[in-house]
């Protein structure tokens, strides 16, 4: 394991970004919780940080706002010009005003407009919703006999159906998961972040204007009377713990579930392959950055005032203290949900679309199988994500006519350029013209002649 300038006593710096620590993040836990329930880390290059990896001192922090502020701008480093401002992590931790980096009163006027709207959803609903989507991306695949259950699966459900749910138009919907895809994907983020502000701006702009059935209206709509910078920065919140964290969930729980025989995963519910899960392999490992509002001391390991104080889910869940009191394996033990304040709005929402494309992935292609060893999968790098690269499967083809035959709509297609009609190819097109490619929103929708 690499380290960075070790101090005369206590751990030395961890590196959180690079592959080996992808590869496992489980020694940096151990390692840190070897000197104490917290230890420093650099989540980037350049920025520094407290990596909490100790279960009792987790629950102190998420559950003692007073003491631990959520709220970036204190964050004296960055403050001081000491962060680089095209640091990757930096759009995961500075400060928006919604209610993931806010305190006190305005955290909890701006929650309530969130959990509320996300609290008219019902499991009816989302399965509704989360069914179509999943036949439509089996279909573009299941003839080939062979998938990448990440990119070709796992990722863009949890992106559709955002668009779904949060009421976007076909040409709203194509740019926003565009835009979503080359967020976490690293390419030009701060161009796609642009892109997607400019999105919601247009989204809430016509929700006011037409009001739907969806989250943006019902945020919109209610009562704590959001202005338009306020609703699209919850929108931004909602769609970034709408994705990453579904998408890692869905494909690391499938990965237990196509696990080598004679390991649990293959008798294992679906439900209790997500337990697993989120105790074992949570899809977001460490987050919840803290701002200790003065120096305080973890069990021996003082964190400065203003400094950053990341939240090891991962770590905290693993910590041997659960096993001695007999709570490891208890359903809700582990923190991948977070705790206090601040813990996840969506977790029952969550659930259901993960339990429910599980089942249809698996219902539709009862014979998958791992393509590769378990062991030769590759994590993506990263300091907050416990992500895949890749799950590739294979299974028997089967024809592309789930959507046809469940949903009574044309079978589908995968989205491509649109042709001109044969009769147009005789006269030249204008220079400046060029061909319209489909996003997999704006095809989706024409199926269904929404």
């Amino acid at each position: 394991m690499d380290v960075h300038d070790t101090a005369a006593t206590g751990a030395a710096r961890c590196p959180m970004y690079d592959g080996s620590f992808a590869a496992d993040p489980q020694k940096v836990y151990d390692y840190l919780r070897a000197h104490g329930p917290a230890g420093p880390v650099e989540l980037a290059p350049g920025v520094d940080a407290t990596l909490v990896v100790g279960h009792e001192t987790a629950l102190r922090v998420l559950q003692n706002p007073g003491l631990f502020a959520r709220d970036s701008r204190r964050w004296t480093a960055l403050n001081d010009g000491r962060v680089p401002l095209d640091s990757p992590v930096l759009p995961m931790m500075a400060y928006r005003p919604n209610c993931l980096f806010t305190d006190g009163g305005q955290h909890l006027r701006l929650r309530k407009a969130v959990t509320e709207s996300l609290d008219r959803l019902n499991v009816t609903r989302i399965r509704r919703d989360v069914e179509p989507i999943a036949a439509y991306l089996i279909d573009q695949f299941s003839e080939r006999g062979r998938a990448d259950l990440v990119n070709d699966f796992a990722k863009l459900l949890p992106m559709l159906l955002i668009n779904k749910l949060f009421g976007c138009p076909a040409n709203i919907g194509d740019r926003v998961t565009s835009a979503m895809a080359d967020m976490f994907d690293g390419k030009d983020a701060l161009r796609a972040s642009d892109e997607l502000t400019a999105c919601f701006m247009e989204l809430i702009t016509l929700k006011r204007r037409e009001p739907g059935d969806d989250i943006t209206s019902w945020l919109v709509q209610h009562s704590a009377g959001l202005s338009d910078e306020e609703l699209k920065d919850q929108l931004v919140l909602l769609i970034g713990a709408g994705v990453e964290p579904t998408r890692n969930l869905i494909a690391n729980s499938l990965l237990l579930l196509l696990g080598p025989e004679g390991e649990d995963g293959p008798s294992m519910q679906i439900e209790d392959a997500l337990d697993h899960v989120l105790l074992n392999n949570p899809p977001i490992a460490n987050y919840a950055t803290h701002f200790p509002v003065q120096d305080v001391d973890l069990g021996g390991v003082v964190v400065q005032a203003n400094s950053p104080l990341v939240i090891s889910f991962a770590g905290a869940n693993s910590d041997p203290a659960l096993t001695s009191s007999g709570q490891a394996h208890s359903r809700g033990a582990h923190l991948a949900w977070g705790a206090g304040p601040h813990a996840c709005p969506a977790k029952s929402p969550a659930q259901v679309i993960v339990v429910t494309a599980i089942e249809q992935i698996l219902n539709a292609l009862p014979d998958l199988v791992l393509s590769v060893p378990a062991q030769e999968l590759e994590w993506r790098p990263g300091p907050f994500h416990r992500a895949l690269a890749a799950l590739p499967v294979q299974f028997a083809p089967t024809p592309a006519t789930r959507m046809a035959s469940a949903y009574g709509v044309p079978t589908p297609t995968r989205p491509s350029v649109v042709q001109q009609p044969a009769t147009a190819a005789r006269i030249p097109a204008p220079a400046a013209q060029k061909p319209v490619k489909k996003g997999f929103w704006s095809s989706f929708l024409e199926i269904f002649r929404v």
